[in-house]
């Protein structure tokens, strides 16, 4: 027996050929030119040679199927089954693709089976072809269609039109649900139907415990069928006597809504349920036209975009979340009672669903997350680049091939790590600034724009600590206008500089060096958190502003790194401190993945307390605030001796690992 596919290397096609290969036939694959190496590949996943699947090079868009006359005559009376699949199968597809493949490769398809003389020609449409029908759909309905809005509704439903109008050979329809995965291996071959929703599932899984109930939404009822499910199927129909000019329904007679389905998989990924799920026709009581005014007001319409795009859902995908039909499938039903053809349960075979999208799949597998992938040729501004954690971070993206700016106060240094960074193969620019001091930051803004044209990342790492206690800051003013200075200021000063380019540019990438001290409310400290704190609000409110123009802040609330800034306390040479390699880490997440901010557990911890239990917060602090002195220098002492340390200073630092004291 003789079959001839469009589509064959396609996801339902690739597995279709291994079925009608086990038939003992031949099977010849509508492939275009520049194709063929893709069927040499399934060739050996079918371990079948050339003399049992044949490639016809064609063209799904060309008259009949743009095969030459001489193997066109070749065909000619021996092809017993035309298995037309090829198709777009992309709710984001543009209308014209769409057009010209759907509708009019199938009219070419349909050629192609009449001048070739098949018997049977099968047409694989889709439950799209019944529009947004409000009831349930038989399948021997097909004119009752409404609502053919949608591109891909319209032409799945304009190419089965095509079918029964023109096709003059015997043919069979076949109207599959939303196919996905393969029930036994997960496999798929693109991201589609609910694979949009995955993303979001992944990412609240990513913020929220398991066990947390969440919010969402009930809809309508989605028919998704596996794969081997819709090619068993169709295969046993297409070699079934006495089922010409029949229609067939592909899908799940138990549907679930689409609530139901997102907890599916939200339990095969191990993400919080949806306890409560909201239905649409809550809100039945408020008139459609208000329903519409309000999703079309701008503020709306900008903000659904942007949750959209953040999740990677196509907007259109959201027109199907109350999907309104259901499907008769008692043809289907009929002709395969007696076979072990059905199809499982969604909750059986969605952890392999999930498992294969989450391993093959997932879009965040195809971006390149290395230091060097994100930063290699971008010119990345580091302040405080000659020690601790700043010449960690140069280090790191000289390595990467990073055009590397790096501004500190004292020349001699500054020369020394640009030679030292050069050595390594670093392609490193050197600028001598006091980032405290105004004019001089407007003279490295100017000296690097006029460089280098603009700056894609800026590392706010310059900093001053100044650890001393409220009670010794008396007479002290200056320490709190030293800290801003530097701190606050500069930062925005460079900020303020930089910003105009990156935002003409819809691209740039801003990290600040904040610290843990901000969430902690770390006693001894408020100078230094305070000018932190004044720098982390700007960030937060410059970003709702840049936001949809691609501008982003990242806040790192570092924890104690063991710095030259934090030498003179000599009582931290005893406690828990990070290494600036292990600052420098963080950066460089900071940096690829472009975090809101990142902080660790006790830091985030610490900032719930103070929302939630503010008084114990405080106690807690306080009493590690009796437990460590002043440093002699803090008191105005020169004494240079090492303080002692107690066993239960060290206990009590070693659990608030990280925290300043």
């Amino acid at each position: 027996m003789n079959y001839f596919l469009t589509g064959g290397t396609g996801f339902i096609g690739r597995f279709l050929v291994d079925k009608l290969l086990a038939r003992g036939g031949t099977v010849y694959v509508l492939v275009r030119e520049q194709s063929q190496g893709k069927l040499d590949v399934l060739r050996e996943r079918w371990g079948a040679d050339e003399n049992r699947v044949k490639a016809v090079v064609g063209d799904l868009t060309s008259p009949n199927l743009g095969i030459d006359a001489k193997t066109m005559k070749s065909l000619k009376g021996n092809i017993d089954h035309f298995f037309h699949l090829a198709a777009v199968y992309d709710m984001g597809a543009d209308e014209e693709a769409q057009q010209a493949t759907n509708i009019e490769g199938t009219r070419s398809a349909v050629n192609a089976a009449e001048a070739m003389g098949a018997k049977c020609f099968h047409h694989v449409s889709s439950i799209a072809a019944a529009g947004l029908f409000k009831g349930t759909f038989r399948e021997d309905m097909f004119e009752e269609a409404e609502k053919l809005d949608h591109p891909y509704l319209k032409t799945k439903h304009e190419s089965e039109k095509v079918v029964r109008e023109s096709c003059k050979v015997p043919f069979r329809i076949y109207r599959p649900g939303m196919v996905i995965g393969h029930s036994k291996t997960g496999e798929m071959d693109k991201v589609d139907g609910p694979y949009y929703f995955f993303k979001m599932i992944q990412k609240i899984r990513h913020a929220l415990p398991q066990w947390v109930p969440t919010i969402g939404v009930e809809g309508g009822y989605l028919n998704i069928v596996p794969v081997d499910f819709v090619v068993n199927a169709l295969d046993h129909i297409a070699h079934l006597e006495g089922e010409d000019g029949n229609c067939f329904h592909l899908v799940d007679s138990s549907p679930n809504k689409v609530g139901e389905i997102l907890n599916i998989f939200a339990e095969a990924g191990h993400a919080p349920r949806m306890a409560m799920r909201i239905d649409s026709r809550m809100f039945g009581f408020i008139p459609p036209f208000i329903r519409q005014s309000l999703k079309n007001l701008p503020p709306v319409k900008r903000l659904t975009s942007a949750v959209l795009d953040d999740m990677g859902i196509p907007p259109s995908v959201l027109s199907f979340i109350n999907y309104p039909t259901k499907f008769d499938a008692r043809e289907t039903e009929r002709v395969l009672k007696g076979t072990d053809i059905e199809v499982p349960r969604l909750e059986d075979y969605a952890p392999v669903i999930w498992d294969f999208w989450e391993r093959n799949l997932d879009p965040d597998l195809f971006k390149d997350r290395t230091l060097r992938g994100t930063v290699e040729g971008k010119v990345c501004v580091v302040t405080g680049g000659t020690s601790g954690i700043g010449l960690a971070t140069a280090e790191k993206l000289a390595d990467a091939g990073a055009i590397l700016v790096i501004g500190a106060r004292k020349k001699e240094r500054l020369a020394e790590v640009a030679a030292e960074l050069e050595a390594r193969g670093g392609n490193v620019h050197a600028y001598q600034c006091d980032f405290a001091e105004m004019d001089d930051a407007d003279r490295f803004v100017k000296s690097v724009l006029d460089n280098h044209g603009h700056v894609d990342f800026l590392i706010n790492n310059a900093g001053r600590s100044i650890r001393r206690s409220l009670d010794l800051s008396f007479d002290r003013f200056h320490d709190f206008e030293r800290t801003m200075s530097l701190n606050y200021f500069g930062s925005v000063r460079l900020i303020m500089g930089f910003a105009p380019k990156m935002l003409e540019r819809r691209r740039g990438h801003i990290v600040n060096i904040s610290s843990i001290g901000v969430l902690t409310n770390a006693p001894r400290f408020s100078a230094y958190v305070a000018s932190k704190s004044a720098l982390d609000a700007f960030s937060r409110c410059a970003a709702s502003e840049w936001s949809d123009r691609n501008v982003t802040f990242t806040t790192i609330s570092m924890p104690l790194v063991k710095t030259p800034m934090i030498a003179p306390t000599k009582i931290y040479d005893s406690v828990p401190t990070l290494s600036p390699d292990e600052a420098a880490d963080m950066v460089a997440n900071a940096l690829i993945y472009r975090p809101k901010r990142i902080a660790t557990r006790l830091g985030t911890f610490a900032q719930v307390l103070h929302a939630v239990a503010p008084k114990m917060g405080e106690i807690v602090m306080n009493t590690g605030y009796r437990m460590f002195p002043d440093s002699p220098a803090a008191a105005g002492s020169k004494s240079g001796q090492r303080p002692k340390v107690s066993t239960e200073q060290v206990a009590f630092a070693s659990i608030m690992r990280g925290i300043y004291w």
